[in-house]
């Protein structure tokens, strides 16, 4: 029955799967399936889209493993995953110590479906709790003097943003910048759960967020390691979309390592399907975010 649907919360509604294939931080040591070369992220991006991810977020690599910001590495890439399957293509726009211009040089130039961003500024860390030390911290600036030129590149490039929220100060700017006329419905929007820094993972807190959130939003939860399923079985229970993916999350369940992106798509298609809902398809999303490119 559909008489406890609400705004930003259809639980009858498909629900979009996004995958991120591989983060810019871990390496083959801690996982052996993240992709470094682009032939690897083609058939990481095929197993995810195989397995019902109608999107892949794309942090560029070298082969070699390391990150890279470069244009020439990013087309390489793009051209080997949309020549492998019909998954529409998400460029990251986060780095630290990256000049703006650097950032939005692919977007500009490649023009991927979607780009993320980052919408706000915030303490960066990880804490170890046996050895009760920090294992990082840093601040991650995102400041609007940074925000608007993205986005006005984005606008220009006829590029979605996908505003990703690590708090719920962060789905608060998103509202200047919808006056100001540079983000148009529908708005797609990540919520992430589990940074530490960043809001806390509950499902209290992620109704709480999703209750913040602009009319006309499609929105995703993206849950951080182990708190991954819980998050992403709250999302589909709220009506939103989900991203998995080895970025976020090693683990199908606790001491089992994905062997694939494809494994962590094909459970959280599993956990959709099993709540009464349908996983998204490529040609629904494209309609649903009103994309214009690959």
């Amino acid at each position: 029955m559909s008489f406890w649907i609400k705004e930003n919360q259809n639980y009858e509604r498909t629900c979009m799967i996004t995958c991120a294939l591989s983060g810019v931080v871990a390496n083959r040591n801690q996982c052996p399936a993240i992709p470094y070369t682009p032939e690897e992220y083609a058939a990481e991006a095929k197993r995810a889209y195989d397995a019902g991810a109608a999107v892949v977020h794309i942090h560029a690599r070298k082969p070699d493993g390391s990150p890279s910001y470069e244009v020439e590495d990013y087309q390489k890439i793009y051209d080997a995953v949309t020549a492998e399957c019909p998954v529409i293509i998400n460029f990251s726009t986060g780095a630290v110590g990256i000049p703006v211009e650097k950032k939005i040089a692919p977007v500009k130039e490649i023009k991927p479906a979607i780009a993320a961003l980052n919408m706000g500024s915030m303490t960066y860390a990880k804490y170890n709790e046996k050895k009760k030390t920090f294992v990082f911290d840093f601040v991650f600036a995102n400041p609007f003097s940074e925000i608007v030129p993205l986005l006005s590149a984005m606008k220009e490039a006829g590029v979605k943003p996908e505003l990703e929220c690590f708090d719920s100060g962060h789905v608060g700017n998103c509202f200047p910048l919808i006056h100001m006329g540079l983000l148009e419905p529908p708005y797609q929007v990540s919520l992430i759960m589990g940074v530490l820094g960043g809001i806390p993972p509950t499902v209290d807190n992620l109704a709480h967020q999703v209750r913040l959130l602009p009319p006309n939003s499609d929105w995703e939860v993206i849950g951080i390691s182990h708190d991954q399923w819980r998050m992403v079985a709250a999302a589909i229970a709220l009506g939103g979309n989900v991203r998995v993916g080895l970025e976020d999350n090693f683990y199908v369940s606790p001491g089992v390592m994905a062997r694939s992106n494809g494994d962590l798509v094909e459970k959280a298609a599993r956990m959709i399907r099993d709540q009464g809902r349908e996983v998204a398809t490529v040609e629904e999303c494209r309609e649903r975010l009103k994309l214009r490119h690959r």
